[in-house]
């Protein structure tokens, strides 16, 4: 599940980098795609709480001294260009930091996979972005329960 709340939270950080409010996004699209209504609540709360703290969610300027990751050969055979590629893309939007891609990719190696795909590496990237005992400032729950939601 938890790899849904962030192809959620990667849909929303889109929309918001086209310029829409949250409050503009088209949630029956989501639904329509067959997200549940706990998921889209927990990815919109994920958004919410990084708000609340003052996290910028979407960075108006770029940087363009940032540092890119190079896998390394050993890397490059368990980690597949489409996997990385999916890494790449949680970067630009602001999702990850080096680090957090440093910090996945290390995870990674230390697993024994034979081969990490898009579908281990959407777990893996979860792991990061869920994980409120990594996010300062972040004391609530991430999960909701299928009775709740966000208003």
């Amino acid at each position: 599940m938890q790899e849904r709340i962030v192809e959620i939270i990667l849909f929303l950080v889109n929309e918001l980098k086209s310029n829409k409010q949250l409050s503009e996004v088209d949630v029956s699209f989501l639904t329509d795609n067959g997200y549940t209504p706990t998921e889209i609540s927990t990815a919109f709360s994920w958004l919410f709480e990084r708000l609340s703290i003052g996290q910028e969610i979407v960075s108006e300027e770029r940087d363009t001294r940032l540092s890119h990751r190079v896998l390394h050969e050993a890397e490059k055979m368990i980690v597949t260009p489409e996997a990385y590629g999916y890494l790449l893309q949680c970067r630009e939007l602001g999702l990850l930091s080096n680090a957090d891609i440093e910090t996945i990719i290390e995870k990674v190696m230390a697993a024994g996979f034979s081969t990490v795909g898009v579908a281990e590496m959407k777990s893996f990237v979860a792991g990061v972005l869920l994980d409120s005992d990594n996010q300062p400032g972040m004391s609530g729950r991430i999960s909701l329960n299928s009775t709740d939601t966000i208003h």
